[in-house]
């Protein structure tokens, strides 16, 4: 790794100034942004928003202005470049350079996924029939990946008589990909060509039609299914289905039996399915259930029944099951009951049991149900914060279980469990290099009081030898779309806290980790709760001694960096430094835009500021809107120029306002990764560059770095 970890914003820059002469940045001075006043009406009234202009991106002043912010983070922890770069090697020095995917037996093949060393992406393998049987590579992505700064392969798919791949790649990182095949027995690449894809994609079982999904190229949207057949140009295609609701997305899978082919559209309240014979795929798709607005539904096969995840009268949802030719709610059953205090997340069904993953007190379970009724019990797990959840089962005909477990002091682990004899077989736990001792670890379970009297759940590790004293702490959280973030272990996460950190994840509100309701009171109207709750659970951990307010670091991404730009208008105060990846911090300019990607398919998880209501509140919050005149705590904050889900110019118009407008003198930096989009570098060992650049500025700030 280069020590210099902004190549691109080394060079000498010409950053243009508002009267139009271009200069050298200086970079001991952070860059002032142009002001060009726009004004955004609605609801009779009007916001001026001086940096609308950034998001010309094609504009070399956009550009330059970029590079220079760049140029300046650079010159700014130039001091810790040696810092950044023993990091690096101390998170890759964990990483095991040879390594192999837990093999699954699928159609009479073993599939794994494994890495060489040096090598920063997977290589795609299969044996037949044996494990002891020879290597057949079906996708080696480092070769693929040659002559790309950035490159994303998704989508891998067999046809059902095993002899044809079907992948997706991506190589500018705005999750536009390409849609290739491969014949696994001469290795050739077909010339078919399938542009502009969303990687999506699922064989019929002739072995020469697949079905696949394209997005809108404005909003990002997936809303159409085509059906392709080798050979033919990619324009003959055939339009299936349209998604005609701009608030739906839609995709196209195999149920598990891989008899039936399913379209499924979803918008954040609401399902509908359609399935066809994966035999006929020149029939038409049937709609299993018309959607409603508020019911969310999902399908599985097994048998002779179709299998409902449902919230029809279950907040926490229940399983159902119908016959095939009869799907009519009226004659659907009831398998699973509804459970206020237990949330049904997932299913798996085998011949001879059925196992739930769901969420009661904050944590996964994993059930196991005999259809014989007889014998239900839950798999136990012993540490006080973890994540569970069923692995990769493609098989029917099986009394295994193939389920994955990690906790902040276990690295990744796969199991193999005999759901008959209650047996469990470590297959494989990720190997830690570099000395790691899970003992040397402690892990904590905390409960915060919220302002209106709810306990949020905290999960904490640290090292055993801390002490008892404060200590300097990250705090982490997301809070959006039910998405709950787990306490799994990270190996990355060892360089904090082998240097004295504490590391907290806050599960707020928004989340799902208590349940349905959780999400529900953490969404529209209901949003602040999710900012409360990580305001009061970083009190929390200053009031109960175990850091103080300079020694407190916040951090989250994309929902999560809407999270932390809300928090740090709130209660600047309260914390030392701020980490905002890809932060979705202008609310209200995106969600009245239809033509930003993911804008409109999302009212039901942020409101439509058309209307006036919801205009309102989110005004309220929206952390680009709130800057004002006042101190800030130290701040670094990240974009990927190419990113299609939080546009690199929220956080550019966020840092250009706040550096206009703070009253400190702390420490504000913006780095914009040039060649990715939003999930940041690929690869396994290049996407540690950043990882290591936080890691420093959170050190450099813990031990009072110098303020700019």
């Amino acid at each position: 790794m280069s020590k210099a970890m902004f190549p691109m914003a080394l060079v000498l820059l010409a950053l243009c100034l508002p009267s139009g002469a271009c200069k050298r940045p200086d970079r001991s001075r952070p860059p002032v942004a142009e002001k060009i006043p726009h004004t955004l009406l609605a609801h009779g009234g009007e916001r001026v928003d001086d940096y609308y202009w950034l998001k010309e991106r094609d504009n070399p002043k956009v550009i330059a202005y970029l590079e220079a912010e760049n140029a300046y983070t650079a010159s700014t922890l130039a001091h810790t470049e040696p810092l950044q770069t023993e990091l690096f090697d101390e998170i890759v020095g964990r990483t095991k350079q040879d390594d192999e995917s837990v093999p699954y037996s699928e159609n009479d093949y073993f599939y794994y996924d494994r890495y060489e060393s040096g090598g920063e992406y997977p290589i795609y393998c299969r044996r037949p029939k044996s494990m002891e049987a020879a290597e057949e590579i079906i996708l080696n992505v480092n070769e693929l990946s040659e002559g790309h700064e950035y490159f994303d392969v998704r989508g891998l798919q067999i046809s059902t008589d095993n002899t044809l791949l079907a992948f997706a790649q991506d190589s500018v990182g705005r999750r536009f990909y390409s849609l290739r095949f491969k014949n696994l027995d001469t290795g050739e690449i077909y010339p078919d060509l399938l542009p502009e894809v969303t990687g999506n994609v699922v064989w019929a079982d002739d072995n020469r039609t697949v079905f696949y999904t394209r997005q809108d190229p404005e909003t990002l949207r997936s809303h159409l299914v085509f059906r392709h057949v080798l050979g033919t140009d990619s324009a003959d295609d055939v339009l299936v289905f349209d998604e005609e609701d701009e608030t739906f997305s839609c995709s196209v899978q195999k149920t598990k039996s891989k008899r039936y082919l399913v379209i499924h559209s979803t918008s954040t309240l609401s399902d509908e399915a359609r399935y066809l014979d994966a035999d006929d795929p020149t029939g038409q798709f049937t709609i299993f259930l018309p959607r409603t607005r508020g019911h969310e539904y999902s399908i599985d096969h097994f048998a002779d029944r179709f299998y409902i995840r449902t919230n029809d009268n279950a907040v926490n949802f229940r399983l159902m099951s119908t016959p095939i030719a009869e799907t009519r709610k009226s004659q659907w059953a009831e398998v699973i009951p509804h459970s206020e205090d237990t949330y049904l997340e997932t299913f798996e069904i085998f011949r001879d049991h059925l196992v739930l993953a769901q969420r009661q007190n904050g944590l996964m379970q994993l059930r196991v149900i005999p259809w014989s009724g007889e014998g239900r019990y839950l798999i136990d797990f012993e540490d006080a914060a973890y994540d569970a959840w069923i692995g990769v089962n493609p098989e029917f005909n099986t009394t295994t279980l193939r389920f994955d477990y990690s906790s902040l002091t276990t690295p990744h682990s796969v199991f193999d469990f005999d759901m008959v004899t209650r047996t469990r077989t470590l297959l494989k736990q990720e190997e830690v290099l570099g000395g790691f001792n899970p003992s040397d670890y402690v892990a904590e379970r905390f409960y915060a009081t919220a302002h209106d009297g709810v306990e949020v759940p905290i999960s904490l590790v640290r090292r055993v030898d801390s002490g008892d004293g404060p200590q300097p702490l990250l705090l982490y959280a997301y809070g959006s779309y039910g998405y709950s973030m787990d306490p799994a272990f990270r190996s990355d996460r060892l360089s904090l806290l082998d240097r004295g950190f504490t590391f907290a994840i806050a599960h707020v509100r928004g989340g799902q980790v208590n349940g349905r309701r959780w999400y529900e009171d953490g969404k529209l109207l209901h949003k602040k709760n999710t900012f409360t709750d990580f305001v009061d659970c970083a009190q929390f951990l200053v009031d109960e001694g175990m850091t103080t307010s300079d020694q407190l670091f916040a951090m989250g991404g994309s929902a999560g960096g809407l999270l932390m730009g809300a928090v740090v208008n709130m209660r600047p105060d309260l914390f030392g430094g701020i980490v905002a990846q890809v932060p979705f911090v202008d609310v209200m300019t995106t969600m009245l835009d239809a033509d930003i990607p993911l804008t409109t398919a999302e009212y039901d998880e942020w409101g439509n500021p058309n209307n006036k209501e919801f205009f309102d509140y989110m005004l309220s919050y929206s952390p680009y809107d709130q800057v004002r005149a006042q101190d800030y705590p130290a701040m670094l904050v990240t974009a990927g120029l190419h990113d299609s889900q939080v546009q690199y110019w929220e956080p550019a118009k966020w840092v250009a306002k706040l550096r206009t407008l703070k009253t400190d003198d702390h420490t504000l930096l913006f780095y914009t990764n040039m060649d990715a989009g939003h999930g940041g570098a690929s690869g396994r060992f290049k996407q540690h560059e950043e990882t290591a650049l936080t890691y420093a500025f959170l050190l450099d700030q813990s031990d009072g770095g110098a303020d700019n």
